[in-house]
């Protein structure tokens, strides 16, 4: 009687690897990319007041909020993977909701999707802890920068054209990004990451978590980073194109700069080169002191709008150079039976810049034109600048030890 082989693949999950993740981030930014341009602007087409826009914003970052801090606690009677997976489809649904294009459908598919980015980010991040070594943490977030730069560099342009050419056209094709990726996952058979736990039992209250956070400064330092990165390019996205839209710059503007300075993405290796020769702490210092430097000129010469959006696509591309290097403070510091906890914690600062970026804009316009928005951000930035001196010099170089 012949022996039946069973395939390699399928008896043996295949090793995650810094590929595998980055070909995720690959999909998603593809998802995302091609309706963060959309979204600004097919909501203040809907109310056509920019205060009531950040009003809508800043609610959904509360819900957003609440929701990454509960995953933790859900993952104790939930799957990691099947609450992974339920993220996935959330995003899938909002982006078929928003289709039908009322107001209501479109604060609907806006909620669902960023609910859903929040789900699968808490668990993208656990799953990275999990598999990637931390030597391995930096080549890890350049790589998943490089694979997303198509997706963010053709997709904000490509939404709002699609967009003007048929209103479902970019929710559609987002949703099929979405299911490229659950089906990669799917492939990467990642279950529920491995398992390692303390010997006391696990914490039932999500909160409880938060005080360990809290009192380690290493942790809060890094989320700090990450929440006023995350706050300037909430700015950029946001609100420049309504910047531009009430210049008389057109609708298409903001999808173009974004396009535009996405393709910075693709010289993340090289920025992580010169990361490695100087250090991460002097990478961070830079981006937050020229991204903040700029975006308070942006705002001074704000009655210049061809300038102003000229300054405000300088400052992104030290952005992006945050986003390589601001997030390694917390990751490195992260413990590893905390995995799961921190990685909420850390998941949180894009709903807490989603809260603070709106709040903050609602109560500028009160008192002065968008213009003073793109200030309060650079003071933000140039903020983190001066905490990020507190870094060590030697973070995230690998040590070496001699036995005598």
């Amino acid at each position: 009687m012949l022996e039946r082989r069973i395939p390699e693949w399928l008896r043996h999950a295949p090793a995650p690897s810094v590929r595998g993740f980055a070909m995720l981030c690959g999909f998603e930014a593809i998802a995302r990319g091609i309706l963060i341009s959309v979204f600004p602007i097919v909501v203040y087409k809907a109310v056509k007041d920019a205060a009531l826009v950040s009003e809508i914003y800043f609610f959904i970052g509360l819900a957003s909020l609440l929701t990454g801090l509960m995953v933790p606690f859900l993952s104790q009677y939930v799957p990691r993977r099947w609450i992974f997976i339920v993220g996935v489809l959330l995003f899938i649904s909002g982006s078929l909701i928003a289709i039908k294009g009322s107001t209501l459908a479109i604060v609907s598919g806006l909620f669902l999707i960023t609910i859903a980015t929040v789900v699968t980010f808490v668990c993208f991040n656990a799953y990275v802890l999990d598999y990637i070594r931390k030597i391995q943490l930096s080549e890890c977030e350049t790589s998943r920068m490089f694979y997303s730069a198509i997706g963010w560099t053709l997709g904000p342009a490509l939404g709002v054209y699609l967009y003007n050419w048929l209103p479902a056209a970019p929710f559609m094709l987002s949703a099929f990004a979405m299911l490229a990726l659950l089906l990669q996952f799917l492939y990467m058979r990642l279950g529920n990451g491995r398992l390692i736990t303390k010997a006391c039992a696990p914490q039932p209250n999500p909160f409880a978590y938060i005080p360990r956070f809290v009192v380690q400064p290493r942790l809060l330092a890094g989320w700090l980073f990450a929440v006023l990165r995350s706050c300037g390019w909430w700015i950029y996205v946001v609100y420049l194109p309504i910047y531009a839209i009430e210049k008389g710059l057109g609708d298409n503007l903001g999808g173009i700069t974004l396009s535009i300075t996405n393709a910075a993405l693709f010289s993340t290796p090289f920025m992580l080169r010169w990361m490695h020769k100087h250090s991460i702490k002097h990478a961070v210092r830079t981006g937050f002191l020229i991204s903040g430097v700029l975006f308070c000129l942006a705002a001074l010469v704000s009655g210049f709008p061809v300038i102003t959006v000229g300054l405000l696509m300088l400052s992104s591309f030290f952005l992006i150079l945050l986003d390589i290097s601001a997030g390694l403070p917390f990751l490195l510091a992260v413990r590893s039976f905390e995995r799961t906890e921190m990685s909420a914690i850390y998941s949180s600062y894009r709903d807490i810049s989603g809260i603070v970026t709106p709040g903050a804009v609602w109560l500028v316009l009160l008192i002065a034109p968008i213009s003073g928005v793109f200030l309060v951000a650079g003071a933000g930035l140039l903020s983190s600048w001066i905490l990020a001196n507190s870094l060590h010099p030697r973070l995230g170089t690998s040590r070496v030890t001699y036995r005598q």
